[in-house]
């Protein structure tokens, strides 16, 4: 189910567990900080998000969702609002597709459990990013027009990045979350780069997950298939630790970056890519501090002069179920 660099790469389904189309926790050998599940649920169903000691950030991918969700659950431990039980439920207005641009997210604390349930028509997706904390941050609801949105690079670098999870934003204990939009034909997580060593004002020592998805551009002719779109991602080694990553992914393949150079992941031409990192490590501060490879730093001067890509930014598309503007 694993494919090349001792099984940091896998394809949909290859980590499913008890329900969960993914699951990426401390129980995969050599991961340690940063976690994350994937369900697809049909309307009215449920999933549960069991255990404290974990803090979430709840993303619809497609659909819509109802959050039921409690601080303090049984055998959670002492802190504010332990063992009240009280329930909260926050409904999760989400977005037709992760082409569409941001979605509202939930954040719940590592004292909180809670249960997820579909709310549209047909099958809905979302992801639950996760990282093993023993400090409690407010739970909280981000609404859509509060998600920063920043359009990154130029020309064929040029991609848009939904700021959720980092500390400017969300008040988290460990994690830094953000999700990525790459236009077809164009490059991201480019000049390929680290964050692999502890390097105090210059680069953080972080792990990193990345969840893809590729479909189809919306101009692409009528039954154009979405299992068949695909991008290109690749990661090689540091000195700190051997990784080779030179992969065709696709919707719900997941790659684990312990340490390496990252980078480029490339749209294919009448496909765009989607991607989610979620970051954390044994530093002290929340920071996201990266270097590049030296070989390919200079292609960032390249941009100056460049007009970003007029594809950007990414919204809903006209009469999508779930809009959210």
């Amino acid at each position: 189910m694993s494919e090349q660099g001792s099984g940091w790469f896998h394809r949909r389904g290859g980590l499913a567990e008890d329900g969960w189309e993914t699951v990426v926790d401390e129980r995969v050998p050599g991961w340690e900080h940063t976690g994350l599940r994937v369900a697809r649920l049909a309307e009215g169903e449920s999933i549960a998000l069991e255990g404290t000691g974990v803090e979430r950030l709840v993303v619809p991918l497609a659909g819509s969702f109802r959050v039921s969700h409690a601080e303090g659950g049984s055998g959670s431990g002492s802190g504010s609002g332990s063992g009240s039980g009280t329930e909260t439920v926050t409904e999760l207005a989400g977005r037709a597709s992760v082409f569409d641009g941001p979605t509202d997210v939930l954040y719940l604390s590592s004292q909180a459990t809670g249960v997820v349930t579909a709310t549209s028509p047909g099958e809905s997706r979302f992801l639950v990013a996760t990282s093993p904390t023993d400090i409690v941050r407010p739970s909280r609801h981000m609404p859509v027009d509060e998600v920063p949105v920043e359009l990154r690079g130029a020309g064929a670098s040029s991609r848009q990045v939904h700021n959720f999870g980092r500390k400017e934003a969300l008040d988290a204990a460990r994690f830094i979350v953000v999700e990525v939009i790459t236009p077809a034909e164009n490059w991201s997580s480019y000049p390929p780069h680290k964050h692999d060593e502890a390097i105090p004002g210059h680069e953080s020592e972080l792990e990193e997950i990345y969840y893809f998805e590729v479909a189809p551009t919306r101009d692409a002719p009528a039954g154009v298939s979405e299992e068949h779109a695909f991008g290109m991602f690749s990661t090689y080694s540091s000195a700190a630790g051997e990784i080779a990553i030179d992969s065709q992914v696709k919707t719900g393949d997941v790659a684990l970056v312990p340490h390496g150079y990252h980078g480029p992941a490339v749209a294919a031409p009448g496909y765009d890519m989607y991607y989610l990192n979620v970051m954390a490590g044994p530093d002290p501060e929340r920071s996201w501090l990266i270097s590049d490879d030296p070989a390919h730093g200079w292609v960032r001067e390249t941009w100056e002069g460049q007009e970003l890509d007029a594809r950007l930014p990414f919204g809903p598309a006209a009469g999508a179920k779930g809009d959210t503007e």
